[in-house]
């Protein structure tokens, strides 16, 4: 059902594209205005400077995002993309030493964000009715009686203006809507921030034509220390050696309030010092294909327009410009196609778009939006470098830095054993289900109870804590996959 003539999205990134698939239903035209030149192919660009780092597709968002463009995450695959099950095709380096390798109910696509975005983009093509425009910078918003009725921006030929029946803020951390809405007589809205001073640096490398034997792995994982004693700073790093498409990885050192390499001898160098030899080995055996990439923009930050007593009508946002994550918790494209599908449920139901349209929608994004803020900041309020408004006082913080980590290591080790609290993780990382959900749910808490009394009695069902000096085990310790390798070994 068409709700008006023309919907105009500001941005053409990620979320804009998301945002351009939920109204081209309910619009005879969607225009969208990005400020970049876009790429035919997957091409970094300057609008997503984060393009460089790792990128996690959550299965919440290959759902939203497949419901938004059928076919997408075949398409995604057709492109390079690879369909991996995390625990059978990552090592993983967590506590004091490697887990073991078995199946879970978890599986990802793993991909560059730069072919994320031109698949995306290449669905968008598909429709009919929507437009982007490139190479234009947005510069105002036009309001009468209490909504937003247009868009002010600046093309190579000069200023031009388009009238919109609905617009959607897609600008990203740095949108000024909020500027231009003060500007019209709204207040400007609360803004709920931390940021725990995380900074990451990548580099991009060409895997090597022949796999090494022991490289049963396609991702590694290097959690930090759970060491309070004296250590090197980078046994504090989060560290990926990620696959994406083109027989490529992209090695990508994170950290809270430390500071990272920048320059490609700094980057080795460092890579030497974390907690496993594998990283940097790995590193030694692919040929570099980029510089070191660094960002810092990092924050959590969430605009509360749903707290406007009369928000603008006509006006959504999604994806960073109304909340935005520290990047290391892989929730923002997800997020913002998440908000896009909602957004397309809500026009769908409307029948019309009445002045309280918007209002409900905030109200239902707000739901949404509470399930990766809260798992944000679960463990960015427990850093002594956060700051913000969601900033923890001292002795408050000192119990989340202290009850934090065992928590984290406790539900990850019952996931190794109980097949009920690996399902129930997998939905919280994916954001199909809050962590309050999770522990109150009576199965799951009886596998952590269960997990943790045969812990104390050293009665383990999968062993874990393999030497981080050495290879991780390609042993697979699912169920049934032992038993299956002793009667074939038996048998010959």
């Amino acid at each position: 059902m068409r709700l008006g003539k023309t919907a105009v999205v500001l941005g053409g990134s990620a979320a804009g594209l998301c945002a351009a698939g939920a109204l081209a239903g309910h619009f005879d035209r969607v225009l969208v205005l990005e400020r970049d030149e876009l790429p035919a192919g997957a091409e970094h660009r300057r609008g997503v400077p984060q393009s460089k780092h790792p990128h996690f597709l959550l299965n919440s968002g290959r759902r939203a995002i497949g419901a938004l463009f059928p076919g997408f995450e075949d398409d995604l695959i057709a492109a390079g993309g690879l369909h991996l099950m995390p625990s059978m095709d990552a090592a993983y380096l967590d506590g004091e030493g490697w887990s073991a390798r078995k199946r879970g109910s978890m599986t990802m696509v793993y991909g560059s964000r730069i072919l994320i975005e031109r698949v995306l983009r290449d669905k968008v093509r598909e429709l009919a009715n929507v437009v982007v425009r490139e190479g234009v910078t947005v510069t105002g918003l036009t309001t009468r009686d209490g909504g937003v009725t247009g868009v002010d921006f600046t093309a190579a030929t000069g200023d031009e203006h388009v009238d919109a029946d609905f617009v959607v803020d897609a600008l990203g951390r740095g949108s000024s809507v909020g500027d231009w809405l003060a500007a019209a007589g709204w207040p400007r809205p609360e803004v709920q921030t931390l940021d725990a001073k995380v900074t990451y640096t990548s580099r991009w490398y060409e895997l090597p034509a022949r796999r090494p034997a022991s490289w049963w792995w396609r991702h590694l994982v290097i959690m930090p220390t759970p060491d309070k004693g004296e250590h090197p700073a980078e046994h504090e790093f989060l560290v990926n050696f990620f696959p994406i498409e083109g027989n490529r990885v992209i090695a990508c050192m994170g950290s809270w309030g430390l500071e990272m390499p920048r320059t490609p001898d700094t980057f080795v160098e460092t890579a030497r010092r974390v907690r496993t030899p594998l990283f940097a080995a790995a590193m030694d055996r692919c040929e570099p294909v980029s510089e070191v990439h660094l960002t810092r923009s990092t924050g959590n930050k969430w605009r509360r327009y749903d707290r406007l007593r009369t928000p603008p009508a006509g006006l959504v946002f999604v994806g960073d410009s109304i909340c935005a994550f520290n990047p290391f918790y892989a929730q923002g494209i997800s997020s913002a196609a998440a908000s896009a599908l909602l957004l397309r449920d809500h026009l769908a139901r409307a029948g019309r778009l009445d002045p309280g349209f918007s209002a409900r929608f905030l109200a239902a994004q707000r739901k949404l939006l509470r399930v990766p803020w809260r798992l944000a900041m679960a463990r960015d309020q427990g850093y002594a470098c956060a700051v913000g408004t969601e900033q923890l006082p001292e002795w408050r913080r000192r119990i989340v830095a202290a009850v934090s980590a065992p928590a984290f290591s406790l539900i990850v080790g019952a996931a190794r054993e109980y097949d009920v609290v690996d399902e129930h993780f997998a939905k919280v990382f994916n954001l199909d289900e809050s962590l309050g959900e999770m522990m109150r749910n009576p199965r799951v808490l009886a596998g952590l109870v269960r997990y943790r009394v045969r812990a104390a009695l050293g009665r383990h069902r999968v062993p874990f804590g393999f030497d981080p000096q050495a290879e991780p085990p390609a042993t697979d310790y699912s169920p049934g996959a032992r038993e299956s390798t002793a009667t074939t070994a038996a048998a010959r």
